[in-house]
């Protein structure tokens, strides 16, 4: 049964965490107990990261997901002050992840299609590794590599130890030193990491690797936030959903909310950019690092058959994982960060989550950035330490610092520039709406605010082999295999700002039931790319450190291109989805019907005298599986149109 939300509780949260401040700051009672130091809204580093104490617990979960009549276990490494043998006591920072323990190599599933069905016919699989544990088994690779014995990594327990807290990482089911197996997403691994918070309030049991029974309660306050980017900041959400008490905050960077829009996306089987083939089968064996490796086989088997690659389907397997259903739950408050050229998790994940939270009046702020998946402190390092410390000394700590006074939404350009806003999308984003028009001497159709103008134009997939970015550029191959469609000029910038949406009255013949639409932007300009580029002969330091872990890290910055084009977003239809993503009707052949599906949601601004351009194709070869070449999809001009949220330049759309 849901627990009803209920502001109130978040309120008598963050009185408890003042409380608990309070308290540890009262020195008249025990003049002789360690105390934070807070000066000018801030901990202030009072506390010797090298004196740190080091330990590992064994915690006991809800849940025996592997079915040996053994609750599973969860393996947290702690780092603390010192002074919390001497009666300090401290919140906690929380990073779960199923990597710590490194990744196995796993084919992917294949992705041609061999036969007019729906089915995939394995050939063995071109690729290895998987898209999250690509960039997260290793994510503080940047910053000097693994941890030296007795610490962490990460930039947490440097930054943070000295200022009071507790640091810790948690090794998710199946994976290290826990128990259990791994599900992608599945109610074990969310009680997995619900489990820590319940033993750091003395609700759960905890052993030593030895086998020695051991509380946190002599140390701990009670008060956690969880954190990470990834699958490391996927499993926060998850146990936000339990509203479990003492979860004080959590900060998701790069997260999932649904794992069905990871690897599906309106019935269609869509992989994570640059992973084709990739499927919760795949991560889950990937991330199956803990001992006894034969014990989860049937239970990955069972992620296997019940994940419905054959369908794309959205099932009961993908709403259980769909945390966006128990937004309600939450008792955290939640700061987001998501990158705008992340095409491994992509932008929805993000700005759905954002919404949901704004139902259920949930505290909330939101950071985008122009990065791909990666952590904000590679790009801002900070800007995003100061905003994570003024975060957690509120959340955790009750200091009243005005960090819930300022604007809950920071955006950033793509000249590395900010700007900070009441909402997002922005207020005063208003939808226009564009058609096809007379067509253009270089084989594109025109893109305007006017009527649509009839007839009909028919293309032919190529995307087995061609890649979007070919099928949207190629003179040779606008209007054969694709159907370009742009804006004239644009007279001034035109910022699109929210979730763009897309609808075409379309007939296909052949075996490929996708449909893509490309947003573009037309036009030379340097722009991010996602990735980072580090200064590695000037290091600074952003924390305490001992021999092995420094404190110290790169600065950097983002990755630019100089182009003619960036694809800005895309969509993806299986048609026989048209209606639901829960079930597939048949496509008849060379019959007409109405598609409307939505891009990936975006903040992007296409420069004056740059053209907006919609490009219809059918598989993309980057993410969707791949059918043989060849169907035929007809399309009625006069029934398509692009619905584009513009926040500024409506003008130069004529809207």
């Amino acid at each position: 049964m849901r627990i009803p939300h209920r502001a109130a509780g978040r309120t008598g949260s963050v009185a408890l965490a003042a409380a608990v401040a309070a308290a540890l700051l009262a020195a008249p009672a025990a003049a002789d107990t360690p105390a934070l130091r807070i000066e000018d809204g801030a901990t202030q580093v009072a506390f010797d990261y090298a004196d740190a104490v080091y330990s590992e617990v064994d915690v006991r979960t809800e849940a025996d997901s592997d079915g040996d009549g053994t609750a599973d276990t969860v393996r947290l490494r702690i780092m603390r002050p010192r002074e919390t043998a001497e009666g300090l006591k401290v919140a906690t920072i929380l990073e779960p992840s199923p990597y710590w323990a490194g990744i196995n190599d796993v084919p992917m599933h294949e992705v041609d299609v061999d036969d007019d069905g729906a089915g995939t016919v394995p050939r063995g699989g071109p690729g290895r590794g998987t898209a999250l544990a690509a960039t997260a088994a290793d994510p503080m690779a940047a910053r000097g590599g693994p941890a030296a014995e007795g610490t962490l990594s990460g930039y947490y327990d440097n930054y943070f130890l000295p200022r009071g807290y507790a640091v810790a990482q948690l090794d998710s089911v199946g994976s290290g030193a826990a128990t259990g197996c791994p599900t992608t997403g599945g109610e074990n691994e969310t009680l997995g990491v619900k489990a820590a918070v319940d033993w750091l309030n003395g609700r759960t049991t905890g052993w030593t690797p030895d086998g020695e029974e051991v509380s946190a309660t002599d140390w701990s306050t009670g008060d956690v936030a969880m954190t990470g980017i990834s699958y490391n900041g996927t499993l926060p959400v998850a146990a936000a959903t339990t509203g479990v008490e003492g979860l004080r905050t959590i900060v998701p960077q790069g997260a999932i909310s649904s794992w069905y829009e990871y690897y599906r996306d309106n019935g269609g089987v869509v992989a994570p950019g640059g992973y084709q083939g990739e499927d919760a089968d795949v991560l889950a064996e990937a991330v199956y690092t803990r001992a006894d490796q034969d014990v989860c086989d049937p239970v990955i088997a069972d992620v296997a058959a019940d994940q419905a690659r054959e369908t794309g389907d959205y099932t009961r397997f993908w709403a259980d994982r769909n945390y966006r259903d128990d937004v309600d739950r939450f008792t955290a408050s939640v700061l987001l960060a998501h990158g705008l050229n992340d095409w491994n998790v992509k932008t929805d994940q993000a700005t759905r989550l954002w919404e949901k939270l704004a139902e259920h009046d949930v505290p909330r702020r939101l950071w985008l950035h122009q990065g791909g998946h990666v952590d904000p402190f590679n790009l801002e390092m900070d800007a995003w330490l100061g905003q994570l410390h003024a975060w957690f000394d509120h959340w955790l700590y009750g200091v009243d610092n005005g960090v819930m006074d300022a604007p809950p939404v920071a955006v950033e350009n793509a000249d590395s520039t900010w700007r900070h806003q009441d909402a997002w999308p922005a207020s005063g984003t208003d939808t226009v709406r564009l058609r096809p028009g007379r067509g253009h001497r270089d084989g594109t159709t025109a893109l305007g605010a006017g009527p649509g103008r009839g007839g009909t134009r028919t293309f032919t997939d190529a995307g087995r082999t061609v890649p979007a970015d070919d099928l949207a550029t190629d003179p040779d191959l606008a209007g054969r295999n694709a159907l370009v469609h742009t804006t004239g000029e644009l007279t001034e910038d035109v910022r699109l700002n929210g979730t763009a949406e897309v609808t075409v009255r379309a007939a296909m013949d052949g075996a490929s039931p996708y449909l893509t639409a490309l947003l573009v932007d037309f036009g030379t300009a340097t722009r991010p790319t996602g990735g980072v580029v580090y200064d590695r002969d000037n290091p600074v330091c952003y924390g305490e450190g001992v021999p092995g872990d420094t404190g110290c890290t790169y600065p950097a910055e983002h990755a630019t291109e100089t182009a003619d084009h960036r694809i800005v977003s895309r969509a993806w239809l299986d048609a026989r989805n048209r209606t639901s993503e829960t079930r597939q009707r048949p496509v008849v052949a060379d019959r007409m019907y109405r598609y409307t599906w939505e891009f990936q949601a975006q903040d992007y601004t296409f420069p004056k005298g740059h053209r907006i351009g919609l490009v219809l194709i059918s598989t993309d070869h980057e993410y969707t599986v791949r059918y043989p070449a060849g169907t035929e999809v007809t399309v009625d001009q006069s029934a398509t149109a692009l619905d584009l949220p513009v926040a500024d330049g409506r003008a130069a759309l004529g809207g």
